[in-house]
């Protein structure tokens, strides 16, 4: 399905429309779902939120196309959800952003991603095994997706400068955080690229830095968490990739280590053992074969990744009950279209069907669609939910077994 392409003027009543007050990645979809477009839904807006009993602030277009020219200024662009440089895993998240801007190398967004997370705090041979990580994932021609962060993040970003990587800010792309990474971000857009949905000048708080850690997860087919305390963002990340239908991996460290705590804890509760690049390229191989089963809709949660749920309300949205919420999408064939939730139509015992045609020995995914009869995504999908509950465990060759 080719992508959507937005005129000049449509971009900047997009972008007027999500930086208006109370208009979050929900709100926005709704409005443009009941409306039509991003014009007529300003103009109902103030309606609306009489309606709600609310007085809200609404982004000028003057005010949109003063972003829009500072972000060109900066040498970046916005990018719009549908467009074809959208990148596609993001797409496919419950809450991804309308627009998100983007300074470097936007090819860089259409490979594929593994997101590399940890302790600010982190320990030498942490940081020795991030870089030996990301090195070898960028060989394998995969970009490094990680938050700019002190730590695992700065590790990650500095061994995959040259193969490729993408960091994104919890603030706007000229308020990099933390300051002593200007250059490091300077130097990957060469190659990578900085991404951010949030505005121009916004300097990041607590609550925006969930929400950046929702898109280094759903920019990414897997997530992997090198060392992070028990209460730490890294697993906020980790839940976010859970609930978004990704891969969840994690480095196990000495029970006496703090900063081993999390990947420990998220290995205990279904997570996939990390001790070199080899364990993620193999686990997802198949994905890049183009069975690509990792969608919003199949949240199968770790059982206790963070004390904060990654659900949370990040966004302080407009009440629109007359509106109706977005739909899921799901990937088909020819691209993303609105469809049921997956869990509206797939039958309730397909993951006890595989289970029972899973055995020691691996077998081959095509071994279990033509024994299952049902379609190779379909398969995917429950595949990755058993291995999220340790009932099921991948192989080299793309060939998958029982844990037992």
């Amino acid at each position: 399905m080719a992508g959507i392409a937005l005129s000049d003027r449509q971009r900047l009543d997009w972008l007027s429309l999500i930086r208006s007050e109370s208009i979050g990645p929900r709100s926005f979809r709704s409005l443009m779902n009941r409306f039509g477009g991003a014009e007529a839904a300003l103009d109902a807006l103030p309606e609306l939120a009489r309606q709600a009993g609310r007085s809200i602030r609404i982004c000028s277009l003057a005010e949109a196309e003063r972003e829009m020219a500072a972000l060109a200024r900066l040498g970046g662009r916005f990018i719009a959800l549908g467009e074809a440089e959208y990148p596609l895993p993001l797409q496919a998240i419950d809450s991804a952003p309308p627009l998100v801007a983007v300074l470097g190398q936007i090819e860089a967004l259409q490979r594929s991603a593994v997101a590399l997370v940890g302790s600010r705090n982190a320990s030498a041979a942490g940081l020795k095994f991030t870089g030996r990580l990301a090195r070898e994932l960028g060989e394998a021609d995969f970009a490094i997706v990680s938050g700019l962060a002190r730590g695992i993040d700065t590790a990650a970003h500095e061994a995959s400068i040259e193969t490729g990587t993408v960091a994104v800010l919890a603030g706007g792309l000229d308020e990099i955080y933390p300051p002593q990474n200007i250059p490091l971000a300077q130097r990957l857009i060469e190659r990578g690229a900085l991404v951010s949905e949030m505005p121009l000048g916004w300097v990041a708080r607590a609550r925006d830095f969930p929400r950046r850690n929702r898109l280094v997860s759903g920019l990414s087919l897997a997530t992997v968490v090198v060392e992070a305390a028990r209460r730490s963002g890294s697993l906020i990340t980790a839940r976010f990739a859970n609930e978004q239908g990704r891969l969840v991996f994690a480095v196990p460290g000495s029970p006496l280590d703090p900063r081993a705590e999390g990947g420990n804890h998220l290995i205990r509760e279904g997570a996939t053992l990390c001790a070199e690049a080899a364990h993620v390229i193999e686990a997802l191989a198949p994905l890049r074969q183009g069975n690509l089963p990792l969608w919003p809709e199949q949240r199968r949660a770790l059982r206790e990744t963070s004390r904060e749920p990654a659900s949370e309300v990040m966004w302080d949205e407009l009440d629109l009950p007359e509106v109706a919420p977005p739909p899921n999408f799901v990937r088909d064939e020819d691209g993303f279209a609105p469809q049921p939730s997956v869990e509206a139509t797939r039958p309730l015992d397909l993951g006890r069907i595989v289970l029972d045609l899973l055995g020691l020995t691996p077998v081959a995914l095509d071994d279990l669609v033509r024994a299952s009869g049902q379609p190779a995504r379909e398969i995917n999908r429950v595949l990755v939910e058993l291995e999220l509950e340790g009932a099921a465990r991948r192989h080299p060759g793309g060939t998958v077994s029982r844990t037992s």
